[in-house]
């Protein structure tokens, strides 16, 4: 699972965070003891594991699934809108949790109880939604018990997704990190494309109906979570009481050469973050385009599945089938948009890509159920989308990652979610009230608006500098040298 780390890629003189963490009585100027290559090596893998079965988790507390079990009842676009936005909106409370995760000594222990808490708050929905398949009289209220829960459980997620963002960037050496999670991230997208398709199946076909069948897969869904913890609990742990810093000179690959080192920060006591990030205008930057990108994304993105599902009436199993295949384009180019962002960075990919996927909801339009559009033009849609998708969300993660402050990663993380989650449940409720009320409204049309806000928001990626990254300029000149070359 973890063959981009070779012997020679992590040595033993390289330095993270102890498993054993320190006090908050300690005194964190002291050198903090070195995990071993070997213990590196083992956290990357168990890392890669927790998000196998997170994804399953996921999958079935969201996504597709999710969406298919409110249409089912009968909720409205709005209310369709609100199940994307909850997470989104979740997210301002980052920053609080960022908060309280970088007074606690141990990363590891921060996260098994916030995930913990969240995860195991779907079983008494779980229940109900069972219960509910008996006799389904009141649709209505368990709409909105299935919002509450969503919204509970996500607000706790919220609570610790910058630690452990913070957590990984700490564990994973700067060098490998296109690579690492180009590779982490298409065994995710693996994961989807076989359990989406097989989870749609089972809803479809259950003996007691879809919706009993929904609700006993989220136990499974709680259960699969509880594993992911389970190996989270096998990574080196990090306390975010011991100050580091990354340092990141031009070492080549190969062997003896260790990849990335982590120091111990002797240093005064930096400026808060928000001192810092107010004065850093090419985060500022990076910001301005990370909010509008999520408005405009989000505006349509949860309306696809809405659309096939009930604007063009198509059975679970077609969709899901979609989404099996959007999840198959995600784990071919994952691996090569790591390799490709570590050679020439992640800004020039955000720009290019970023086109294609702006123009994507446009040929969705005109779209309906003849054969010719369900078994050809759908599945080029979904893979290309999934494909293209896979470049912004290992890229935008990476340039994030590339300009924060390493002594500042946790709350500007925060920041980012917070005002991202923002813009997108923005997007994704104004997107609800433009498809259900307004003279013109239709998910169609807002596929078109959308397309044109995403090309807009793309313009202020123009301004970011991003470290050892090759300008817009070389990159296309080697886009054309190299198709130049290949004609002849």
């Amino acid at each position: 699972m973890t063959h981009y780390l070779s012997e020679e890629a992590i040595s033993s003189s390289d330095q993270i965070a102890s498993a054993e963490p320190l006090t908050l009585a300690q005194d964190t100027s002291k050198r903090v003891a070195k995990p071993s290559k070997e213990e590196i090596r083992a956290s990357l893998h168990a890392s890669t594991l927790d998000g196998v079965y997170a994804t399953i988790f996921s999958n079935i507390t969201g996504g597709v699934l999710l969406s298919n079990f409110l249409v089912e009842l009968n909720a409205t676009p709005t209310e369709i809108g609100m199940l994307a936005s909850i997470p989104m909106v979740a997210n301002l409370l980052q920053p609080l949790g960022a908060h309280w995760a970088d007074r606690t000594t141990s990363r590891r222990n921060y996260g098994t109880w916030v995930y913990g808490v969240s995860r195991i708050l779907w079983l008494p929905l779980a229940v109900a939604i069972i219960l509910f398949s008996y006799h389904p009289t009141h649709p209505q209220r368990m709409i909105w018990l299935t919002l509450a829960v969503l919204l509970i459980t996500h607000v706790m997620g919220a609570m610790g997704s910058a630690s452990w963002l913070s957590w990984l960037a700490a564990l994973v050496p700067r060098q490998l990190r296109g690579r690492y999670f180009g590779f982490r991230n298409s065994t995710f997208s693996l994961t989807n494309l076989i359990a989406t398709p097989i989870l749609g199946a089972i809803i479809s076909g259950w003996f007691g109906g879809s919706l009993q069948g929904f609700g006993v897969l989220v136990v499974v869904g709680v259960i699969a979570g509880m594993i992911s913890l389970a190996y989270q609990h096998q990574m080196a742990d990090v306390n975010p009481q011991a100050p580091f810093h990354a340092t990141s000179p031009p070492i080549p690959e190969g062997p003896g050469h260790p990849i990335s080192v982590l120091e111990d920060d002797d240093e005064d006591e930096p400026e808060s973050a928000h001192q810092s990030l107010l004065k850093d205008s090419r985060f500022l930057v990076f910001l301005l385009y990370f909010c509008a990108w999520a408005f405009s994304i989000n505006l349509c993105n949860p309306f696809f599945n809405v659309y096939l599902l009930d604007n063009l009436a198509l059975n679970l199993n077609w969709v899901t089938v979609y989404n099996g295949l959007s999840a198959g384009a995600n784990l071919l180019m994952f691996i090569l948009w790591g390799k490709l962002a570590d050679r020439i960075g992640n800004r020039p990919i955000l720009i290019l890509d970023g086109i294609l996927v702006a123009i994507i909801p446009l040929l969705w339009l005109g779209t309906d159920t003849r054969s010719l559009t369900l078994w050809l033009w759908f599945p080029l849609l979904h893979m290309l989308g999934g494909g293209a998708g896979a470049a912004l969300d290992l890229c935008m993660n990476n340039l994030q990652l590339a300009i924060a402050p390493v002594h500042h990663h946790t709350k500007y993380f925060a920041i980012t979610a917070a005002l991202g989650g923002v813009s997108g449940a923005a997007g994704v409720t104004v997107g609800g009230w433009f498809a259900e009320f307004t003279s013109i409204g239709s998910i169609p049309a807002l596929f078109a608006l959308s397309s044109g806000l995403r090309l807009i928001a793309l313009l202020p990626l123009l301004w970011v500098q991003e470290p050892q990254s090759r300008s817009l300029r070389k990159t296309l000149q080697g886009i054309v040298a190299g198709a130049t070359s290949e004609a002849h």
